[in-house]
């Protein structure tokens, strides 16, 4: 039986200091992340146990680490989100990451910019 399933992590908020314009370098933004990943869940539903799954704090402290570190693109802190995840949680046959700006400069009303990147490893 096909024991796939999804670990999702959704609102994570960071206060970050992403953008291109000097005031979002240095007052910062709230961002919101969200994660969606795959994962063969035949062993854990079995053992119960945390080594046979992927941790969810591990993918929180990859994201965490990743958004504390400026970019001027939310294209490339989902691109460092995705390739640590890959890296560092090779668990996840497929996932996608979700990087949102609250308020984003556009010259109007906008409440999020989004940025939605996949990864995983039918994708790499």
């Amino acid at each position: 039986m096909d024991r796939t399933g999804k670990i999702e992590l959704e609102g994570m908020k960071f206060h970050a200091y992403h953008g291109c314009f000097e005031e979002e370098k240095t007052a910062g933004n709230l961002f919101v992340v969200d994660f969606t990943g795959e994962i063969d869940m035949t062993a854990a539903v079995e053992t119960d146990a945390l080594a046979d799954t992927a941790d969810y704090g591990a993918v929180y402290s990859v994201i965490k680490r990743e958004m504390s570190s400026p970019s001027d693109l939310l294209e490339h802190v989902a691109g460092r989100i995705v390739k640590a995840i890959e890296s560092e949680i090779p668990a996840f046959t497929r996932f996608s990451v979700r990087v949102s700006k609250s308020n984003p400069p556009v010259g109007g009303v906008c409440a999020w910019s989004r940025v939605t990147l996949n990864g995983g490893k039918t994708l790499s």
